[in-house]
């Protein structure tokens, strides 16, 4: 199996399994899979980036939003709420990636604080009909901090470019 295709299925099942345990735990869950789930999502989508078109990109993370509603529809509103934060996200650390200059590590950490931000707003904002300031804060902290972890391990593992 190619790396890149372990990648998207690691991305898929990290997204999915997050989706699914915010449906059946709640917000109180969320800083625990946006450190360890979202935080490997952000680093795997900028080890992606150089790897994926737009695309594909968008591809994946459309499916992977279907993959968690066929699953559990009673996930609704989580995975569309997934949907719509994880391309805002998306958009927005491609963007920043696309512009930051330095090593991949570099540019996979700055993309990721911009990513973690808009993903943190808007994700427990639609899925739960509120902003929570508290949630918001704790998912940015806990992404930015996993994002970091998961993207020097990827980079340990799969040697990406200094």
């Amino acid at each position: 199996m190619s790396p890149v295709l372990i990648a998207c299925v690691a991305y898929a099942a990290a997204m999915t399994l997050a989706n699914l345990s915010v449906a059946t735990f709640g917000p109180w869950i969320t800083p625990i899979n946006a450190f360890v789930l979202i935080g490997l999502d952000l680093a795997l989508r900028d080890w992606l980036h150089v790897r994926l078109k737009a695309l594909q990109m968008g591809g994946l993370i459309a499916a992977t939003g279907l993959l968690t509603y066929a699953l559990n529809p009673a996930a609704g509103m989580i995975a569309i709420a997934s949907a719509v934060a994880f391309t805002g996200a998306a958009v927005v650390d491609w963007s920043v990636f696309a512009k930051l200059r330095g090593s991949w590590l570099f540019r996979a950490n700055g993309s990721n604080v911009a990513g973690a931000a808009v993903d943190s707003l808007l994700f427990p904002t639609i899925a739960f009909g509120a902003l929570m300031p508290h949630i918001v804060l704790a998912q940015f902290a806990a992404k930015v901090a996993g994002g970091a972890v998961w993207a020097y391990a990827i980079k340990r593992v799969s040697h990406a470019p200094a």
